[in-house]
Parts: structure tokens; C-alpha cells; sequence
């Protein structure tokens, strides 16, 4: 069964991983996670299928990683819209 995880709570996901991680064990390690988005989910794996690094040296390189390679409905409230107004 898959682990559902918010975004909110990927750093502690994270953190129970031994560093410096490979993007390849990151994938194995968490194939069953999935991320709860704020319109919508996606498995981990996908997200780290997208990602270019080999390795992360610790749970914050990882987060950031993750971030960048998430797609923009992913973060936020449905229908928001910065820099407007």
C-alpha cells in the first residue's frame, strides 16, 4: 500500500535516509511514496525520474531537488495566481 505524503511533510520523509543518497536509491528507498498535491497526487519516483543529479548530500539538497522538478498546479491552491493584481 502507498505512503501518502504531503508536501508539508516531505523533509521529514527525507530525513530517514542515509546521506549522501543516490537518486536511484532515493527511488527504490521511496517507491511507494506518493505526493499529495494541492490538485492531485503523484508517485515520488516519477518526480525523481525528472530530476538530473546523481546524488544528494543531505535531506535539504533532496528537497530543494524534489521541488524544482514538481509541476507548477502541483504547489498552491487550485486556481492561484501570483504576482497578479
Amino acid at each position: 500500500m502507498a505512503r501518502e505524503v504531503k508536501l508539508n511533510e516531505l523533509t521529514a520523509l527525507l530525513e530517514t535516509a542515509s546521506y549522501p543518497l543516490s537518486v536511484e536509491t532515493a527511488r527504490r528507498e521511496f517507491d511507494d511514496v506518493q505526493l499529495v498535491y494541492a490538485d492531485g497526487s503523484e508517485p515520488l519516483a516519477a518526480v525523481l525520474d525528472r530530476i538530473s543529479d546523481e546524488q544528494f548530500s543531505s535531506p535539504d539538497e533532496a528537497q530543494s531537488s524534489i521541488y524544482n522538478a514538481l509541476p507548477v498546479e502541483g504547489v498552491g491552491e487550485p486556481g492561484q495566481s501570483e504576482g497578479e493584481g
